[in-house]
């Protein structure tokens, strides 16, 4: 799948890198520290859609929903998930999966592990390049909030809720106008799961 993608969106990808360059000063690609299964840490690879010195100044920082360090090409990027695609070159290279709990940054995890009881379990499986915390959630979900969408997804893995998944990201790309309420519409199903789990 990964494969096919790429070959698929080579295009896209080439022509995005082209606009950055031209657009913004530094490299078209960005690569960051990450980690996946197994507190493994790997390499991950996304378009660029923030300034080369976003973090000169404050060092690592959580991305919000309107931060004023991503480019104008930048939010084009992020809005329509292009900057996600060179990701499936970390699938390809196993460090992902299409579908699992978002890569994070170590530095956010230590903290995180730190903050958030059981915040290590998420790391059960690879992270993904969208999850369930991604599509039924939104910038400015709360990092527990996301944890216990990821802890589901775990819990009840099944090829049906990855293509669930994959189509309710697919819809949020085009439908943009309804990303921002996934998390109001799912948040009584997810949560009501959540307790039943517990119950058991």
């Amino acid at each position: 799948v990964s494969l096919i993608a790429l070959i698929l969106t080579a295009p896209i990808i080439l022509i995005s890198m082209l606009i950055i360059k031209i657009t913004s000063p530094g490299k078209a690609m960005f690569t960051q520290t990450r980690v996946t299964q197994g507190m493994k840490e790997f390499t991950i690879y996304k378009l660029r859609t923030m300034r080369t010195d976003a973090e000169a100044t404050t060092g690592a920082v959580i991305s919000g929903k309107d931060d004023p360090r991503v480019t104008p090409f930048g939010k084009f990027l992020r809005r329509s998930k292009l900057d996600e695609v060179p990701q499936f070159y970390n699938v390809l290279m196993g460090d992902m999966s299409v579908v699992g709990p978002r890569s994070e940054r170590p530095e956010f995890v230590t903290n995180f592990e730190k903050e958030i009881p059981g915040y290590t379990q998420r790391f059960a499986v690879k992270a993904g390049i969208t999850g369930l915390a991604q599509v039924a959630g939104n910038y400015d979900t709360t990092a527990q909030d996301k944890l216990r969408y990821d802890l589901l997804y775990i819990k009840n893995y099944s090829v049906l809720q990855d293509l669930k998944i994959m189509f309710m990201t697919v819809r949020a790309i085009f439908t943009p106008h309804l990303y921002n309420q996934t998390f109001e519409d799912n948040k009584d199903t997810y949560v009501s799961t959540d307790r039943e789990q517990h119950e058991k």
